[in-house]
């Protein structure tokens, strides 16, 4: 019987700009997005970096010459459907990840959170240059962070409990 779990394998740059923040809350936040989204059997690389990589990957593979806060390089694009068990790479800037959390007066760990979310929703197709495109993936964006919340609060109580 094949195993149907889904491995989400993260790595952080041994750099300045990419320490803080939980990387396993970050790994929890793809774990539960591909859960929620019915997702099986498959693979999604994270990486925690700063902004000069992503600025770096940005340009190359976007044509932008800024970072950003977060990259997602799916495999399965195209009509050609999935290749193998690799869903694809998420990219996040935990530099940019603390500029945007100060400015949103939240923690660096909701703001990687939200970064891990939106970025493992694109690898699944969603997008938001659309309206429309952009309403679902709000919609599906509020869904999977309201069940991470119900997931901290339950191990919250169970470890004060």
């Amino acid at each position: 019987m094949p195993d149907d779990r889904c491995i989400v394998e993260l790595l952080r740059r041994r750099k300045d700009g990419a320490s803080g923040g939980s990387a396993r809350w970050v790994q929890k936040a793809v774990e539960k997005t591909l859960e929620l989204e019915k997702i099986s059997g498959r693979e999604v690389s994270v990486l925690l970096t700063d902004n000069e990589e992503i600025h770096q990957l940005n340009h190359e593979f976007r044509g932008v010459d800024q970072p950003t806060d977060v990259l997602a390089f799916a495999l399965d694009e195209g009509d050609v459907g999935p290749q193998d068990t690799s869903l694809g790479d998420v990219v996040i800037s935990v530099e940019y990840a603390k500029k945007q959390a100060i400015s949103r007066k939240v923690t660096l760990d909701a703001e990687l959170e939200l970064l891990a979310v939106h970025g493992t929703l694109h690898l699944l197709g969603y997008d938001h240059a659309e309206p429309e495109e952009a309403r679902q993936m709000r919609n599906r964006t509020r869904t999977i962070r309201r069940a991470l919340a119900q997931v901290r609060g339950e191990r919250h109580r169970t470890d004060n409990g």
